[in-house]
């Protein structure tokens, strides 16, 4: 295959809300949220005292990844997915949000690898992503990212940045360096708990049979103003794939999926883990128990699957804080990170041209 170049949360002590970190416009070509680099911070990197802001880590991912105009900082390489959410209704007991009344909303998405450098090739092991946008564009929408892990590898904005520099490969090595890894580990041992949680649940065959969760906690409100937390995740009626031998191919994770929606469509279950008193709201390295109470919402189906380009998924920013009403963030300190970076990701790229889209799903033999 040809390959191409609610209580609000805070962040440094500052209220953040919904409403306060989202300008109401959602469009195909983009979204336009607030500038929020020059307010939120954290605790300056690696301990020194300094401010932590989106442009701290814009820096970071370039030195990591190198400078790709055009592609995201992170999730750099994907493809876009089109399709509908078919809600069964039961989510209304927890909210009020249309998208969970009985029927049928349209959502554009986009499935990703980790890393910040698009030209690398497809393993096992990265963390594959999906992006969704449920709505349609000029109504309110709910967008969210998730990952096929089970818990996330940080609980903090400074631990995500510490661990991005520590990730760094060594040139000699093409491998992070132990000691810098070792190090960051013993300083952040969330992370290290987490990556043993992670390792007990090895990643499927592919995109096709992956669950994937939004890890973080969100609040649930109904019409009776009854805020529920809870996390979601979607559960694929895929079965399981059987895993492929090493391939050659650099793409060869995305081009399985390509092959799978040339079949038909894909489906996964919505479901809500309901929060417990005592579960940890603010810490997505730290899984619920399993006994939680789990709401089957109703099903997620994409239809098709297209190469990344102007109009579609390629220019949606997949802020996890464009939340609708009957939706609203916790106090995961995390949230409004991301929300902060993903603007900055979404500025620095906005109206680049040149950038050829990584993977081209028409090159791909069905």
């Amino acid at each position: 295959m040809k390959r191409g170049q609610g209580s609000p949360g805070s962040w440094g002590g500052k209220p953040i809300t919904r409403r306060g970190v989202i300008i109401g416009m959602a469009a195909v070509g983009g979204f336009l949220v607030v500038d929020l680099g020059a307010t939120l911070y954290a605790r300056g990197p690696l301990g020194s005292g300094g401010r932590l802001t989106p442009q701290a880590f814009v820096d970071a991912f370039h030195r990591v990844y190198g400078r790709h105009p055009g592609y995201r900082l992170n999730h750099s390489k994907g493809v876009a997915v089109t399709g509908y959410f078919e809600s069964n209704g039961a989510g209304t007991e927890l909210t009020s949000a249309a998208v969970f009344r009985s029927g049928r909303t349209p959502l554009q998405g986009r499935f990703s690898l980790s890393g910040g450098n698009p030209n690398l090739s497809d393993a096992a092991g990265v963390a594959r992503g999906l992006g969704l946008a449920i709505g349609y564009p000029d109504q309110q929408q709910w967008r969210m990212a998730m990952l096929n892990i089970p818990v996330f590898l940080d609980n903090s904005p400074q631990g995500f940045y510490d661990r991005l520099l520590a990730s760094k490969n060594d040139p000699t090595t093409g491998k992070p360096d132990p000691a810098v890894m070792k190090a960051f580990l013993a300083a952040h041992p969330e992370t290290a708990k987490a990556m043993d949680v992670v390792k007990q649940h090895p990643p499927t065959a592919g995109f096709a049979d992956s669950t994937f969760r939004s890890l973080n906690a969100f609040y649930f409100v109904n019409g009776a103003g009854t805020r529920t937390p809870v996390r979601w995740s979607l559960d694929p009626l895929q079965p399981l794939q059987t895993p492929q031998p090493a391939s050659k191919n650099p793409d060869w994770l995305f081009d399985n999926l390509i092959r799978n929606m040339a079949s038909g469509p894909l489906r996964w279950r919505l479901l809500l883990t309901v929060a417990e008193p005592g579960d940890n709201l603010r810490d997505a390295t730290i899984a619920w128990p399993e006994q939680r109470r789990v709401i089957d919402t109703g099903t997620v189906v994409l239809e098709r699957i297209e190469t990344e380009a102007a109009g579609n998924a390629r220019d949606i920013n997949f802020d996890p804080m464009v939340l609708p009403s009957g939706i609203e963030p916790s106090e995961d300190p995390l949230l409004p990170a991301r929300s902060a970076v993903y603007s900055a990701s979404l500025r620095r790229r906005a109206g680049t041209s040149g950038a050829a889209p990584q993977v081209n799903v028409n090159e791909v033999a069905q």
